[in-house]
């Protein structure tokens, strides 16, 4: 218990002094109070059990320092294929952006292309991959795609101190903003978990009048007004470029109301997605994003996972069909049952008796096939 203040993840040095003094503290109570309880039910137990779970916690401590060994593994694997990555997302960046060229697949005389009208390159490149995705498709709008187009290339990498990752867009030239470079960096409580802490992005330097994340509306002044010029008002707006304006989690003196705390969440979830689907699809697998095969095998995965459901589905209806089967089996052989037990009592003059079967029983169900 002395030593838990060193046994936290190390992605929580993002902490500051007094928030992780204080969380440490709150973890101790909360784990006296979880000893104690443990304490009184693993007493409540007869020795043979208790000797058992006994050697049940040593096998779960093997397993806890085979998975820690696992995450360490994980990460330095992870770290050499990252190198392994580079040199090829190297030679897309050069062939994307025409720094170098690649020999003509067409037969000698088929190409015609003159150097005046030759394209260099891929145009369009990452905005095209990235439309093609579902996830970020409806966070472009048709304003962003202006400024998407001189997108060169994007990049991710971990950060350890604190724990998390950021992501590098890379930018030529353009009448939109003055950065070469915007980044977005996620910080991680637990670097093996997907636990955020914060997000912070980068601050773009717009060119005037040019700011995508927001438009001018202008309202007419209302009639009989003194002063009858249109009223000019500036609005954020939506666009992929509010990406570098991530939501704030606000300090924890701030009281939320319930409603405030579950709209920051979902917005903290829906960053976090746009975030992991560049650095998780996009960028390892941009080609066959701009191509459309990435989509397709997307399709098919969500097929096979509604697939999977319909069958769980399916097996549901199944049991339930044959409970009601069963329950309708029930009742007729109660019914079956009943006018025996029991006599029918003479009709009254006058009235009619409807009789559908013998000894008054009730005709069967007729079941549409």
């Amino acid at each position: 218990m002395a030593d838990l203040g060193s046994a936290l993840p190390t992605g929580s040095t993002a902490l500051s002094a007094e928030d992780r003094a204080g969380l440490v503290n709150a973890l101790k109570d909360k784990l006296q109070h979880l000893a104690g309880q443990q304490s009184g039910f693993l007493d409540s137990l007869s020795p043979a059990v208790k000797n058992r779970v006994s050697a049940l916690q040593e096998f779960q401590s093997k397993h806890d320092e085979l998975e820690a060994k696992f995450f360490e593994e994980r990460a330095a694997l992870e770290a050499k294929y990252q190198k392994l990555y580079e040199p090829l997302y190297t030679k897309r960046f050069e062939i994307v952006n025409g720094i170098t060229d690649v020999e003509s697949k067409d037969e000698p005389g088929n190409n015609t292309s003159t150097d005046e009208n030759r394209e260099e390159g891929v145009p369009e490149f990452w905005l095209t991959a990235m439309k093609t995705n579902e996830v970020l498709s409806v966070q472009i709008t048709d304003r962003d795609e202006g400024a998407l187009k001189y997108l060169k290339d994007i990049k991710w990498c971990r950060i350890d101190n604190p724990k998390g990752f950021k992501i590098d867009f890379y930018f030529d030239t353009n009448p939109f903003f003055k950065n070469s470079v915007l980044t977005k960096t996620y910080h991680m409580i637990d670097d093996n978990e997907p636990i955020l802490e914060r997000a912070i992005g980068t601050e773009i330097d717009w060119y005037p009048g040019k700011n995508l994340t927001q438009k001018l509306m202008k309202k007419k002044p209302k009639k009989g007004a003194k002063n009858a010029k249109p009223v000019t008002k500036t609005e954020q707006c939506e666009s992929f470029f509010n990406f570098f304006s991530p939501p704030q989690v606000p300090d924890d003196d701030e009281e939320l109301d319930e409603e405030t705390a579950e709209n920051l969440q979902d917005l903290m979830e829906q960053d976090y997605d746009i975030g992991s689907t560049i650095r998780d699809k996009i960028i390892p697998h941009a080609v066959s994003w701009f191509t459309g095969e990435a989509c397709q095998l997307d399709e098919l995965e969500d097929v096979d996972e509604e697939d999977d459901e319909d069958e769980e589905d399916g097996d549901e209806d199944e049991d339930e069909d044959e409970e009601d089967e069963d329950d309708e089996d029930e009742e007729e052989e109660e019914e079956d049952v009943k006018p025996r037990k029991s006599r029918q009592p003479a009709p009254k003059k006058g009235s009619i008796v409807q009789r559908s079967g013998p000894a008054g029983e009730q005709p069967p169900e007729c079941k549409q096939q």
